[in-house]
């Protein structure tokens, strides 16, 4: 066998056993938990919202996901322009600087608008849930899984 076929082998041997191995994470392993996906977990399965809880419920969520993304689409342009004035500074300049401050602000306002969102639906909780919710927000922030 010639070192060129060798060569060839190799090459689609590797490429077929990253495409078993892709194959057996995404069968056998558990995806990744989103974050704030065990949060909305607990408020739609484990505390037994009523239907007037649930229909206000739908309404938060409803204006925050318009909410986030429109705050997404900020940060996303923000990272636009820091790439920008990298790729004209060439280093850390004042337009680097400046979008770097645009970009923080602009994951600053994601981080204030989710904590506004987190507040309003603790709102619509009666005291009797609020521990469980409250320990569920709790554990989102510091679970280092998400």
């Amino acid at each position: 066998m010639t070192a060129t076929r060798r060569l060839v082998l190799c090459v689609v041997l590797a490429f077929l056993a990253a495409i078993a191995g892709v194959f057996v994470g995404r069968t056998f392993l558990p995806p990744p938990k989103l974050p704030g996906a065990a949060l909305h977990d607990v408020l739609h399965h484990e505390l037994a919202l009523d239907a007037d809880q649930q229909a206000r419920l739908a309404q938060i969520e409803d204006r925050f996901a318009v909410q986030r993304r429109a705050l997404e689409l900020e940060m996303r342009a923000a990272n636009a322009r820091l790439a920008d004035a990298i790729e004209t500074e060439h280093g850390n300049g004042p337009k680097v600087t400046a979008a770097v401050d645009q970009s923080h602000a602009a994951m600053g306002d994601l981080q204030k608008a989710t904590l506004a969102h987190i507040f309003a639906m603790r709102q619509l909780l009666r005291p009797d849930q609020t521990p469980v919710f409250d320990a569920a927000v709790v554990k989102a922030l510091t679970d280092s899984q998400g």
